[in-house]
């Protein structure tokens, strides 16, 4: 898989440029733009920049409504329930964990249920916005459905992720994750390098496993069976039915709440998201409570190492080493993912050059993506 890497900088310029051509705020496009680079420099590439082809063609085709501004159609002082009257799901999600935040500064802990949204990129943008506050931050997202669930072979819940930061030292914890094995992202990502996936990873629509990723992005699109199958796989014996209770969980928090699209009823829009913000000093002292943790992630760090391996990660860890990588060496991005930029700089009439320069890169190469 080939790559080039990029400033950060100039990667956020481009960026922020483009959705201000489409038609969004200069405030909204920096939202945006903001989740996006988050998940490359994290080394989350299969949210990252490399999302710019779907949010283009659903801007086109009119299932991201660009003049549509969430609203709260019904709160208490501890939740909410909006509606993103299918607008950018960035927007909506800031909009929506900023509600969250400031009901749990004023209460202690909220939750807030969100409809009618768009894909909203990486989920733990939004639950690190609590913690940057010196909150406890959650979010999960429902999609399109393409988990299978245990034992079945249709698609029928998302990708359905869990993601949870809380202050701690040296650098937060930090956890998000999809509830399938992998992501639709990653599956792209394989389909772009024209490569095999790893078996167990997917089935198709006879529910047999497969390796193609064109074939598995196809028959998503087409809802004509087989999908990413649930952490665990496909057998109740090596766990399959947490990841598909896990993935209902989220669907609990973003649809059934907010009475939105469940994931088998949606497409690419009408998504629906969750956002719970908590204060730690309704348990008591904040930072004893962090120090407490604090202590425990560095006790699972210290702790006794498998053979062959001489280091124990906690949730963060690598996302602060990616961050301090991508400073030096800026973002790594595919050569295919550049192809579709410079495909909708030239549809928002934007001088692509000016931006990164002259690549050796052969934008006549004939590569469309196929999804």
């Amino acid at each position: 898989m080939a790559h080039i890497n990029f400033d950060t900088e100039v990667l956020r310029k481009f960026c922020t440029d483009a959705f201000c051509n489409f038609g969004f705020s200069p405030e909204d496009s920096a939202v945006i733009t903001a989740n996006l680079l988050m998940a490359d420099i994290y080394g989350i590439e299969s949210h990252g920049v490399q999302r710019l082809q779907r949010y283009h063609k659903s801007i086109q085709n009119g299932k991201i409504l660009i003049d549509q501004r969430p609203e709260i159609v019904f709160e208490t002082p501890v939740s909410a329930v909006v509606d993103g009257h299918n607008g950018m799901g960035q927007v909506i999600g800031h909009y929506s964990m900023e509600i969250a935040i400031e009901k749990a500064k004023k209460s202690g802990m909220a939750i807030v249920s969100t409809r009618n949204s768009n894909h909203y990129g990486i989920a733990g943008y939004y639950a690190k916005m609590a913690c940057d506050q010196g909150l406890i931050g959650l979010s999960f997202t429902n999609s399109e459905a393409i988990m299978v669930p245990t034992f079945g072979k249709k698609a029928m819940l998302g990708s359905n992720p869990i993601a949870i930061s809380m202050p701690a030292e040296p650098y937060p914890f930090f956890f998000d994750a999809s509830t399938t094995v992998v992501t639709r992202g990653k599956v792209e990502m394989y389909n772009k390098a024209e490569k095999p996936l790893p078996e167990g990873w997917t089935v198709n629509k006879d529910g047999v496993p497969t390796t193609d990723a064109l074939e598995i992005l196809t028959n998503i699109n087409q809802r004509a069976g087989g999908g990413i199958l649930p952490l665990g796989g496909s057998e109740e014996k090596t766990g399959s039915h947490k990841g598909y209770g896990y993935g209902m969980l989220c669907e609990i928090f973003c649809s059934i709440l907010s009475q939105g699209k469940t994931s088998n009823n949606t497409r690419i829009n009408g998504l629906c998201h969750g956002f719970i913000a908590i204060d730690p000093a309704v348990f008591g002292d904040p930072k004893a409570i962090e120090d407490h943790f604090s202590t425990f992630l560095q006790e699972l760090r210290d702790s006794p190492k498998a053979e062959g391996h001489d280091r124990i990660f906690t949730h963060g860890e690598k996302a602060a080493m990616a961050i301090e990588r991508s400073k030096k060496e800026g973002v790594p991005v595919d050569v295919k993912t550049v192809i579709e930029m410079k495909d909708m700089a030239d549809y928002l009439h934007m001088d692509f050059e000016s931006y990164f320069g002259k690549l050796d890169v052969d934008f006549n190469s004939g590569y469309k993506a196929s999804f």
